[in-house]
């Protein structure tokens, strides 16, 4: 039974992991137009022993922010210009999709160790 409690410990932590990356791919969606924010990326760390995984620390995308050229904006200099955010939204869709498939997978790997399981015990009742 060990295996399989390790198997679903796996598979929760990748759930886990991939929901708070969803998590911070639709916060830097939600800001997209927020002048001056920079896009979150954020980094997994995998463990040797287990083969969890989880989240590694939070960090902002250096990239240079967008100089969007608007004379009336408040926060527009004497060029006429503001720094918008750095996010690209085709990234954050790839991102997002890349994030719900892993979710996907990790969904299945929980759903076959519990078939397994279930049909380990049947074959024991026997």
């Amino acid at each position: 039974m060990n295996d399989f409690s390790n198997a679903l410990s796996i598979a929760t932590s990748g759930l886990k992991a991939q929901s708070a990356r969803l998590r911070h791919v639709s916060e830097n969606i939600a800001n997209a137009d927020t002048p001056g924010y920079q896009r979150k990326v954020v980094d997994f760390n995998l463990s040797r022993e287990t083969g969890e995984v989880s989240l590694g620390r939070l960090s902002l995308d250096p990239s240079d922010l967008r100089e969007i050229y608007d004379p009336a904006h408040p926060l527009a200099g004497e060029t006429g210009y503001y720094a918008s955010s750095n996010v690209e939204l085709i990234i954050e869709i790839a991102d997002a999709r890349e994030a719900q498939r892993s979710y996907e997978a990790n969904l299945k790997m929980l759903d076959q160790t519990r078939q397994m399981s279930s049909s380990l015990m049947d074959l024991l009742r026997r």
